[in-house]
C-alpha cells in the first residue's frame, strides 16, 4: 500500500530536479536584467557625467540594463572599491585602471572608451615659472601614481627631465589644488573641477595639458571579469546604453547639460569650460582605440607604457598581466548592430 506514495514522491522529485535544471539552464543563457543589480561608480570627470542622464531619462531600463548608479567625491576610493568587488563597473582612467588590474579580487576589464582628455588634465604653476624646465627644483603636488602624476611625467620627460628632478608633493587632487590655492607649493597638477581652484591664485598659469599627449589620458568603463563572464548581456546593454546617451545628448543639449550641471555640483558655464576639454568618442574612435598599435592612441600600446612607469617611479612592483585587460567585443558588437 505504500508504494504508489513513494512513487508519487519519487516523481515530485524528478519534477523539481527538471525544473530547477531548467531554470539554471535559462540563466546560463540570457540575463534579462532581473536580477540584483550592477553596481556603476562614477565620479567627477567631464566625460562621466552623461551616465546621469541615463538615470534621469530612463535610458538603462530602455536599454535593459539593471544599474544602480553609485557617486564617488573621492575618485581614489571608486577605484579601491572596484578592486575590492564592491562595485560591478566603475568609470576610471587607463593609468588607474592598470596600476589596481594585479591586485583586483574579480579582474578587471575595459569595456568601453568614454572620451580622451584633450586639455582638461593640467599642470598649473604660479606667475614666475614659465616653462617645464623652470620647475627644476620646485615644490609640484600630484597624486602620486594616478593621472596628474603621470601627465607631469609626460611633460618632464618631453623636455629631457624626470620626476627627480622636482620635489613631489603627494596630495590627493582636491588638496593639492588648495595647498597650490594658498601658496604651499609652487606647481599643481589637477583635473576638473579642482583646476578652478588652483587657477584662482593670483598670478597662476597653465603651462601644459593633455591637449599635447593625443591618447595618454582615455577615461573608461571597467568591469569586473565576474561580470563579463556572468552577465555579458548586462555589460552589452550597459555599452549601449552610452550610445544611447550620446544620441540623447546631441538631441537635447540643454535638457542633457541641465543634469550634468546638477550631478557635477557647477554652474552650465563651468561645465562648458570642463566639456571643451575632454573628446567624447565615437564608435570608431573606440574600436580604433582598442586596436593593436604603436602609440598612445591605441589602448594596448599605451597601457605597456603606462605600467612601466609606475614600477620606475615605484607605485607599483612589477608590470601586471595585461593580457585580458581589453574586451572589445561589446563596442563591437554595438558597431555590428547599428551599421
Amino acid at each position: 500500500m505504500q508504494l504508489p506514495k513513494i512513487l508519487t514522491k519519487i516523481g515530485l522529485f524528478c519534477l523539481s530536479l527538471l525544473l530547477v535544471v531548467s531554470c539554471n539552464g535559462a540563466t546560463d543563457i540570457t540575463d534579462d536584467g532581473n536580477g540584483d543589480p550592477i553596481v556603476m561608480g562614477y565620479s567627477n570627470w567631464a566625460g562621466w557625467w552623461p551616465w546621469a542622464i541615463a538615470e534621469e531619462e530612463g535610458l538603462f531600463e530602455k536599454n535593459g540594463a539593471n544599474v544602480r548608479l553609485q557617486w564617488f567625491d573621492d575618485y581614489v576610493a571608486s577605484m579601491e572599491a572596484l578592486a575590492a568587488g564592491q562595485l560591478d563597473a566603475n568609470c576610471q582612467t587607463l593609468n588607474d585602471t592598470v596600476s589596481f588590474a594585479a591586485d583586483a579580487v574579480e579582474g578587471e576589464v575595459v569595456v568601453l572608451v568614454n572620451d580622451n582628455s584633450e586639455g582638461n588634465d593640467k599642470i598649473i604653476a604660479i606667475e614666475e615659472i614659465e616653462s617645464i624646465p623652470e620647475l627644476e627644483g620646485r615644490e609640484v603636488a600630484v597624486e602620486v601614481g594616478v593621472v596628474s602624476d603621470f601627465l607631469l611625467s609626460l611633460a618632464l620627460e618631453e623636455e629631457g627631465m624626470s620626476r627627480d628632478d622636482v620635489n613631489i608633493v603627494d596630495l590627493e587632487t582636491g588638496a593639492g589644488a588648495a595647498a597650490f590655492a594658498s601658496g604651499q607649493v609652487d606647481a599643481v597638477g589637477s583635473y576638473p573641477p579642482y583646476w578652478l581652484v588652483a587657477l584662482d591664485r593670483e598670478g597662476s598659469r597653465e603651462l601644459i595639458n593633455s591637449e599635447a599627449f593625443p591618447g595618454a589620458i582615455p577615461d573608461l568603463l571597467v568591469t569586473t571579469q565576474t561580470l563579463v563572464d556572468e552577465r555579458p548581456d548586462q555589460v552589452q546593454a550597459l555599452v549601449d546604453t552610452w550610445f544611447d546617451i550620446l544620441e540623447f545628448m546631441e538631441e537635447n543639449p540643454e535638457r542633457s547639460d541641465e543634469i550634468m550641471a546638477e550631478v557635477a555640483n557647477v554652474s552650465t558655464e563651468e561645465m562648458e569650460l570642463f566639456k571643451d576639454g575632454t573628446r567624447i568618442f565615437t564608435i570608431e574612435e573606440n574600436l580604433e582605440a582598442f586596436s593593436d598599435g604603436d602609440d598612445m592612441t591605441h589602448m594596448p600600446y599605451a597601457a605597456q607604457e603606462m605600467a612601466e612607469f609606475m614600477v620606475d617611479v615605484d607605485f607599483i612592483p612589477e608590470v601586471p598581466d595585461l593580457s585580458d585587460l581589453f574586451d572589445d567585443s561589446f563596442v563591437q558588437t554595438y558597431a555590428d548592430e547599428n551599421e
